[in-house]
């Protein structure tokens, strides 16, 4: 399971800190932007899976800014924006957006709206994700999920089994996001219900794993740099992580 990560793009600092602060509340990973080039720097380092975009920034305009995206990237985008006539509205629709919603607004609402728009359907975050289904690089590891080889930075080859594996994606899909185990076993096991708690045989595995993890990943296991323990909550990856 992937937590999602949202881009909130808003000229407005105070704004754009508030929402930032909430939705990490409400358990997203937050990306804050101001700009157009903001907004590409994003694309490139992060999975993005939903923008918030303000319709008026600065000098340049939401509505370009979304329309450029459509012609690039597959990412849902909610319209953020003061003016909220019908006509307003229906030009944000052309440009591409999937939501439209007039400030003032209840956060909570917009929390909803954001939460029903990632729900629409399982279509990828963006290009620059789906692109990514085929290598990721940490630390100077790379990962190639397609073929599923790991090399380690010397460049040979590391062999990982296929649950070590599907928990090195996870892990690489949220970088220093903290999991909780409950979350690594739903990446492990898509069809486990997402309703029923752990148990200690369970969790014990998920330990387990990881450890065996550490010790083809990590040059000293037992003092992990890479893959560390979050007290309390779960794991973390706790490096950054670049997508081809």
């Amino acid at each position: 399971m992937t937590i999602p990560r949202l881009l909130v793009v808003d000229d407005d600092t105070e704004l754009r800190e508030m929402l930032t602060k909430y939705f990490q509340g409400q358990g997203f990973a937050v990306c804050p932007a101001a700009t157009g080039a903001e907004i590409s720097a994003a694309m490139e380092r992060y999975r993005i899976d939903l923008i918030l975009l303000d319709v008026m920034l600065g000098d340049e305009s939401g509505l370009e800014l979304c329309a450029q995206l459509r012609t690039e990237q597959d990412v849902p985008i909610i319209m953020v924006s003061a003016l909220s006539s019908d006509n307003q509205r229906m030009q944000g629709y052309a440009a591409g957006a999937d939501d439209y919603v007039a400030k003032p607004f209840n956060p909570d609402l917009l929390a909803a709206r954001v939460k029903a728009v990632l729900r629409r359907g399982n279509r990828a975050a963006s290009l620059t994700y789906r692109r990514s289904a085929g290598t990721y690089r940490f630390e100077g590891w790379s990962l190639d999920a397609r073929t599923g080889e790991v090399r380690a930075p010397g460049g040979y080859l590391v062999s990982l089994s296929r649950r070590e594996g599907a928990l090195l994606k996870a892990l690489l899909a949220n970088p220093m996001i903290p999991l909780k185990r409950e979350e690594i076993a739903e990446a492990l096991d898509p069809d486990r219900d997402p309703q029923r708690v752990m148990d200690a045989a369970e969790g014990r595995a998920i330990d387990v794993l990881v450890g065996r993890l550490r010790g083809k990943l990590e040059a000293n296991p037992k003092d992990p740099k890479l893959i560390r323990t979050e007290r309390g909550v779960g794991y973390v990856l706790a490096c950054e992580v670049t997508q081809e």
